[in-house]
């Protein structure tokens, strides 16, 4: 009896082998990617057209050893490829799998390829040709360490693609893995309802099993119609089974499904795709928002709430999501008592936000991502929100610096400010507040902290925040960083564009709060640009790593003479301008210059400065600088070079922020510099807490000598 293997994504193998037995195949074995099974021809054209989980099917011809190039040739060139198809149709031939030998999948194909086309020189004096887009014929290898497999695909386009969905979103579930889903949610009685639709693959797959209505019923084209030993009868046979128990089903339907979606265009979709699949009659899509939904069969005994939700795999959707999923949990409780609920995510974090128990869990691959399906059993009657809150403790926290800092943030007039700081070591994040919006960033836990247990305490915070009513969910950005690693990690996060203009003792900056991993101000150092406003008066200032130029643009408005910054990056130079202009600051009169400002120091002669500001990165290896900088190692290179463009009465600003910084004050005696620790002077109120957060030191010319 022919041999033939159906593929499945990770998780729906042991539905496959349910399948395969429904219909009387019990020579199988079940693998990591499939199961094995023995099928006469007629049992196999049947599975192709009623498998609801298999991804394909094929016949294998042959297995065999590949211990060099040659076995892989002669073993696909022993096949009876003329027998197969003749040499007017087009193939193609397709290889997973690599070993020592075949250490390239296409080469693999390649090889199988020669060997055919040699096979039908030989034979038929003749041969097929390749055709890479739509080939009648579709070869597979599989290479699996030391051994080979070649089969025939019987379908061609997967199985899940069905035939009925002609439009959907931008990431799809697939139709098997949402069958799937429906078949381990269990659901025999009621109606059934999605609040987070989509383009209502769920709704379909759902119906299609209640109404037994195979998926081959919508699907006109296989592969195997074009194999020698297609028999059409017996196809023909098999469909008018499908044809039938299609239309029996349908007339069966005693249940209706509901599905909801936030997005009108989602909601136009799920609607085409259900009136192409001839199920409007059975199922309602409407546009509404899921943390508002509502019974749409109050009187129904039981039912099913099935959803595959956003998972939350970027940060800047976490806010949104918490709060959706506890709203959500809320109303399931409220508006389902005693029906079951089932939801599909990659995040078990965000599921725990529904707060409800699950009873019974399964593990699902949606593309590349390992999900969790969780089933859940409302209680038997309604359940009103209990008004717990997340993160109470941290909640209680913020408010506590909050009154702390009202005051002092009244009386300075700062819209901007770090309101905590790690200042609790569950919550392991700061907080920084810029007008109306917070900006959460979380630290990265240490490895001796569970990972689960972080993203856990970050998704409580932020929950927290939006739960209380400190910040609308919209308002609440959250990024992720490695505790003070420096300076030099000012990459971009995304391409959109996100700027809001702040005030800070009387200057204007522009900040991008979600763009990038730093917001373009840097919140510690606002003690030393107001210092650089008020000692700037017809002065010649020079900032060096000037980033964002938040610092020049104080000095400029301090009336310096002239305001010199300096930054490798285009990026952060014009920022900078931005800020000047906005300030009404003639760029003209000030120098922006785009350089290494290590090399840039190094080659200065004739330059001179009153005031210098000098922030270096901790660490940086970009490759626009020439060498690898460590402020550590290079600080009294960096300060001996910046100290020649100083002049005789000037005052240079050092500061960094790596942790355990020791200034080497030996090295800058015997240089000739005078210095003075101001770290505690230049840390404002909001950074009383974490004064570690950088160090500063004003250095000038050592008059005596």
């Amino acid at each position: 009896m022919p041999e033939y293997f159906a593929s499945a994504a990770k998780g729906l193998e042991p539905l496959v082998e349910s399948e395969l037995r429904s219909q009387g195949i019990t020579d199988l074995k079940v693998t990591g990617a499939g199961v094995q099974f023995k099928a006469s021809q007629e049992q196999a054209y049947r599975f192709c057209l009623w498998s609801r989980y298999a991804s394909r099917v094929m016949l294998q011809l042959s297995s065999f050893a590949i211990n060099d190039v040659m076995d892989l040739y002669l073993g696909a060139n022993y096949i009876g490829w003329e027998q197969l198809f003749s040499a007017e149709q087009t193939f193609v031939v397709h290889c997973s799998g690599t070993n020592q030998v075949i250490n390239n999948s296409q080469f693999g194909a390649l090889k199988v390829k020669d060997a055919i086309v040699d096979r039908f020189n030989t034979k038929a004096g003749t041969r097929p040709n390749v055709d890479r887009q739509n080939a009648d014929i579709r070869i597979v290898l599989h290479i699996h360490r030391d051994q080979g497999a070649i089969y025939l695909d019987l379908v061609g386009a997967p199985l899940n693609q069905r035939g009925y969905r002609q439009v959907q979103g931008s990431a799809p579930l697939k139709e098997n893995l949402a069958a799937a889903l429906v078949t381990r949610a269990d659901w025999q009685n009621g109606p059934l309802v999605d609040p987070m639709c989509g383009s209502g693959t769920l709704l379909i797959e759902a119906l299609l099993i209640k109404a037994n209505i195979a998926p081959g019923y919508f699907r006109n084209e296989y592969l195997l119609a074009n194999l020698s030993d297609f028999d059409s009868v017996v196809w023909q046979k098999l469909k008018d089974e499908v044809n039938e128990s299609a239309e029996q089903g349908k007339a069966r339907l005693d249940c209706h499904l509901y599905g909801y979606d936030i997005d009108s265009a989602m909601v136009k979709m799920a609607r085409r795709n259900i009136q192409d699949a001839g199920l409007a009659k059975w199922i309602t899509v409407e546009q509404k928002d899921a943390k508002n939904l509502v019974n749409p069969e109050p009187e129904a005994q039981t039912g099913l709430v099935l959803s595959n939700p956003p998972y939350g795999e970027r940060l800047d959707e976490v806010p949104a999501l918490t709060g959706l999923f506890s709203s959500l949990g809320r109303q399931l409780k409220a508006e389902f008592a005693n029906w079951r609920v089932a939801m599909l995510s990659s995040s078990v974090e965000l599921l725990d936000y529904l707060r409800l128990r699950s009873d019974k869990q399964y593990k699902f691959s949606n593309g590349p991502l390992d999900c969790t399906f969780k089933l859940y059993q409302l209680s038997k009657t309604p359940v009103v929100s209990d008004g717990q809150r997340y993160a109470q403790d941290f909640i209680n926290r913020l408010a506590k610096n909050q009154k702390r800092l009202n005051k002092w943030l009244k009386r300075e007039g700062l819209e901007c400010y770090r309101l905590y700081d790690a200042d609790l070591p569950d919550y392991n994040m700061a907080v920084d507040r810029y007008q109306d919006y917070w900006v959460i960033q979380e630290y990265r836990a240490p490895k001796s902290i569970d990972a689960k247990k972080a993203s856990q305490r970050l998704f409580d915070a932020v929950s927290g925040i939006v739960e209380a009513g400190l910040a609308q969910a919209d308002k609440v950005i959250v990024k992720q960083r490695a505790r003070q690693k420096g300076r030099d990690q000012y990459q971009k996060m995304d391409t959109q564009s996100n700027r809001l203009v702040v005030n800070e003792y009387g200057a204007k900056f522009y900040v991008n709060l979600q763009d990038y991993l730093d917001t373009g101000l840097f919140l510690d150092h606002r003690n030393m640009r107001r210092y650089l406003a008020q000692n700037s008066q017809d002065k010649r200032v020079l900032n060096l790593f000037a980033y964002t130029g938040t610092a020049s643009v104080q000095a400029a408005l301090g009336k310096a003479k002239l305001v010199t910054t300096v930054d490798m990056s285009n990026t952060y130079l014009n920022w900078a301008k931005d800020n000047f202009r906005l300030n009404h600051l003639t760029i003209s009169d000030h120098e922006f210059i785009r350089a290494d400002c290590l090399k840039w120091l190094s080659e200065q002669n004739n330059r001179q400065y009153d005031l210098i500001f000098l922030d270096p990165p901790t660490f940086s290896n970009s490759k626009k600088m020439e060498d690898v900088f460590d402020v550590q190692r290079d600080h009294v290179q960096l300060l001996s070079d910046a100290m020649k463009l100083l002049s005789e009465d000037g005052t240079l600003i050092f500061s960094n922020n790596k942790r355990q910084f020791k200034l080497d004050e030996d090295a800058l005696k015997q240089a000739g510099f005078t210095w003075t620790n101001i770290s505690k002077d230049s840390l404002s109120e909001d950074f009383q807490r974490n004064k570690v957060i950088h160090q500063c030191w004003l250095i000038g010319h050592d008059k005596a000598q």
